[in-house]
């Protein structure tokens, strides 16, 4: 007698299982995100595994051969993966829809396989004619060591990966992939989990490299289980507003290299290209001796890049000023606000705040304290920043400045830009070898340096 099927409820954003459905999800704490899943003996779907008896060993006995990483033409990638593709590594690369992942995908395989190597596209929402259209606007297509195929079925996906042995493989999307034998429907968790766990096995015993592309939520992260971005080796992000020209591929986890490490890319009409200095482009349009205007060097990886920070601060039609941060941490510039009214008696709270970081970057690290300070007082005196000068420093709390990393790469990035002037912390500035054509203040106090640029 066959036992019944039992049913359980799961978070279709975090996995969360509960025996009965409930309006919010007591994991993440979203709304009508548990659906309901059928499963055979209390077994989740997925759960059931052929278990292999294995031996741990010594690992002194251990002896490889360390292959070489597969380089492409488009330095901008290989520099955020950390000088190219590890060999058997599994790469998931998330995004806005329309942001141009699949372009990047197809691009990347084109470049490898224009070296001899054979590489397979396998696409869920595209069929091989679509494939073909782009890869003709991208002159991505005349390769005959280029493979394509449209598949969802995970089973035809690793019969297929197994037959044709490519050297780089690309699935996109991971939410499309489905197991038939599987109840749920694809993208939900289960299928999602499971084509993660099993594509992930196949690359690392076949050591072949394979890119997943992944949907993200209306929040900016990947959609799926978090466990999916725990299975793989790394994790890029393909960011950029589609009304801007720029993109930039960020890696957030990187077991063979820098996380943070950025590329930047333009998007053009015949596909995407690589910027090899994103300083200038992100300056070239910068207006000299404008109040509300700093400039600063940011780390994003091992590569520090220029960016202009903008503020503007306004008097309030409303009772509530208007707080409005693009491309910064909004807690920290509020934390930076408060500590400029406290410590320089310069009375923002009244007033509406404008942010904005040039160029669509998003900046995260704390480095870039000063430069929003900086620009915050600039525009509410009215007095630009002096020209040819550029900040560096972190904000505390009793507004001293604290010390920032890789001083003289920022530095060395500036006086290559034509900056003859930097504010930076005072501990920074001892550890600091001569640099030429750059002369440099060091501060200890948030107050010392708006003497210093407003006196």
């Amino acid at each position: 007698m066959k036992k019944k099927d039992k049913v359980i409820f799961r978070c279709r954003g975090c996995g969360c299982q509960t025996p009965q459905w409930m309006g919010r999800c007591p994991e993440c704490g979203d709304w009508d995100t548990l659906v309901a899943e059928k499963t055979e003996d209390g077994t989740p779907p997925g759960a059931k595994f052929s278990r292999k008896k294995s031996a741990a060993i010594p690992m002194d006995s251990i002896t490889f051969d360390e292959e070489p990483r597969l380089t492409t033409s488009i330095q901008e990638f290989d520099r955020v993966l950390g000088g190219g593709v590890v060999p058997g590594t599994l790469i998931l690369i998330g995004g806005d829809p329309g942001i141009g992942k699949s372009t990047l995908m197809l691009q990347v395989l084109s470049e490898i396989s224009a070296r001899g190597k054979k590489t397979l596209y396998v696409s869920g929402e595209e069929s091989i004619r679509q494939l073909k259209m782009r890869g003709d606007r991208l002159s991505s297509s005349s390769d005959s060591n280029m493979f394509v195929a449209a598949e969802t079925d995970l089973d035809s996906i690793i019969s297929m990966a197994e037959t044709e042995k490519p050297h780089v493989m690309v699935v996109d999307s991971i939410q499309t992939v489905y197991n038939p034998e599987m109840a749920s429907t694809p993208g939900s968790v289960n299928q999602i989990r499971e084509a993660s766990i099993r594509l992930m096995n196949m690359a690392k015993q076949s050591g072949i490299p394979l890119f997943l592309v992944g949907h993200v939520t209306k929040v900016g992260a990947i959609a799926g289980p978090r466990i999916m971005e725990h299975m793989v080796d790394t994790v890029l992000y393909f960011e950029g507003d589609r009304s801007h020209v720029f993109r930039i591929l960020r890696a957030v986890k990187n077991r063979f290299g820098s996380t943070n490490e950025i590329g930047v890319f333009e998007m053009k009409e015949n596909g995407l290209r690589e910027v090899p200095n994103p300083s200038a482009v992100f300056l070239e349009e910068r207006s000299v001796n404008a109040p509300g205007s700093v400039v600063t060097a940011s780390m994003e990886g091992t590569r520090p890049i220029l960016i202009e920070i903008q503020g503007l601060a306004s008097g309030s039609g409303f009772g509530n000023p208007r707080r409005t941060v693009l491309g910064l941490d909004q807690n920290r510039v509020a934390l930076i606000a408060a500590v400029m009214e406290k410590r320089l008696g310069i009375n923002l709270s009244g007033l509406d705040i404008f942010m904005n970081v040039t160029g669509g970057v998003k900046v995260v690290e704390p480095a870039v304290d000063l430069g929003v300070a900086v620009a915050l007082a600039s525009s509410f005196l009215d007095v630009p920043v002096p020209e040819g000068t550029t900040v560096i420093g972190e904000i505390g709390l009793t507004g001293e400045i604290r010390a920032a990393g890789h001083v003289e790469a920022r530095l060395k990035e500036a006086s290559k830009m034509g900056f003859t002037r930097c504010i930076l912390p005072r501990n920074s500035q001892k550890q600091l070898p001569d640099i030429k054509d750059i002369s440099v203040e060091g501060v200890t106090s948030l107050k010392q340096a708006m003497e210093i640029l407003f006196p």
